[in-house]
């Protein structure tokens, strides 16, 4: 269940899928992220957007996201290739982006809680 402290709303740059990762675009606008190295920023409310529309994104708080792999409650979660979250787990010497930490633990297709504390993750 969803618990959002703080909202705020962009541009949708391209469409992107209800409970999905977004990075940041232009100035005021947000894409689906693509991969575990973007800047990893928020998280889309259950309303996806076209490209050009207004839309929701969860910056602090819990929020509601479409899983795309495994993760284990309390696990570090990331982008996969279409915006949806997957365990960060970088190589050795390399670095991911993560979203936030797994509320529950979940696998692909699942929408579950995630807490949002972007940050980095060293490997």
């Amino acid at each position: 269940m969803a618990n959002t402290l703080l909202n705020r709303n962009y541009t949708a740059a391209a469409a992107i899928a209800a409970f999905r990762i977004v990075k940041p675009a232009a100035d005021g606008e947000v894409l689906q992220a693509a991969a575990a190295t973007d800047a990893l920023m928020g998280v889309c409310e259950s309303v996806g957007p076209a490209a050009g529309e207004r839309c929701d994104i969860v910056k602090v708080g819990i929020a509601d996201v479409e899983f795309g792999g495994p993760v284990t409650r309390g696990g570090p979660v990331t982008s996969d290739a279409i915006g949806r979250a997957i365990a960060a787990a970088p190589a050795a010497g390399s670095n991911v982006r993560v979203i936030g930490y797994a509320e529950v633990s979940a696998v692909a297709g699942d929408i579950a809680p995630v807490l949002i504390a972007p940050g980095v993750m060293q490997g």
